[in-house]
């Protein structure tokens, strides 16, 4: 067989294997629940305002964005923080000993956080759909719409997280570099509240992000075309939002190998005993 195809196997079913004991693990399921109940307690509390030009509540405008907002958070998070954490334990040091072993990995970690997304999403949609009126429903075109948008959401984020774990210390900084940054892009791209409430100069900047297009393509999937008349534009811009998220997915492609190869490199045996010698004494 070839020694790649092998690696990407090898790593498949790894990936698969961790994505069975999270599905299972009770502090993961806590987690999405607790997360879940969060937001569609926000939603519940916005079912009654209705958006400035529209006859939609918020909670229908803000339920898709979150869909979105939240794909950007999980995927780049979770990237982030299992990579740092896999250098500081050793995991990345043993792949990078192996034929093909850094391609194994990888895949592995893009199979496991593309679908370990998924639960969370669900637990809110589902709900949101009884919960909240004025959503419009899924059909044939619709739902092929939300699934290229969710694929190249997840490739225009996912090697936003691979640099910024294969950057950081470890995983206390990563969720850091993580955390704050994707709430304040949150914050102007429209997940929280309709963008056009916003300056203009802070709607140019959200719109070089990939956290706006994964909101505006969500929404287009949800709502009724007539909410398109509180978009920047006026329209969904399906083609820009494709556009925008494939620039962002190529640029990250291109790079995150390079940078997860030149952390892979730095790695050793001394260096990661140092690092879980700090992790302890934060832990102590």
């Amino acid at each position: 067989m070839n020694p790649t195809t092998y690696a990407v196997r090898l790593g498949l079913r790894r990936g698969w294997i961790e994505l069975r004991q999270s599905l299972t693990n009770v502090g993961d399921i806590v987690y999405w629940l607790l997360l879940a109940a969060v937001f569609l307690t926000v939603l519940f509390f916005q079912r009654d305002s209705t958006v400035e030009g529209t006859d939609l509540s918020l909670a229908a405008v803000v339920m898709p964005s979150l869909l979105g907002g939240l794909l950007a958070f999980q995927t780049v998070g979770g990237a982030a923080y299992s990579l740092a954490a896999d250098r500081e334990d050793g995991t990345l040091l043993r792949a990078k000993t192996v034929p093909q072993g850094l391609l194994g990995y990888l895949s592995g970690r893009v199979l496991g956080l593309s679908v370990g997304t998924l639960p969370l999403l669900v637990l809110i949609l589902v709900p949101s759909l009884l919960l909240v009126d004025g959503l419009a429903s899924l059909h044939v075109s619709s739902g092929l719409t939300l699934l290229w948008v969710f694929v190249l959401g997840l490739l225009a984020t996912m090697p936003l997280g691979i640099i910024v774990g294969s950057l950081v210390k470890g995983p206390r900084e990563a969720y850091t570099w993580v955390t704050f940054p994707t709430m304040a892009l949150a914050g102007i791209s429209g997940i929280l509240y309709p963008i056009q409430s916003l300056p203009v100069w802070v709607q140019n900047i959200a719109q070089v992000f990939p956290v706006y297009w994964l909101g505006l393509g969500t929404r287009s999937v949800f709502l009724p075309d007539s909410a398109a008349a509180v978009e920047i534009t006026g329209s969904w811009r399906q083609l820009e939002t494709a556009g925008a998220l494939t620039a962002w997915a190529v640029i990250g492609l291109l790079l995150a190998p390079i940078v997860l190869s030149r952390a892979a490199r730095r790695e050793s045996g001394s260096k990661m005993q140092d690092s879980k010698q700090e992790a302890m004494k934060r832990v102590g």
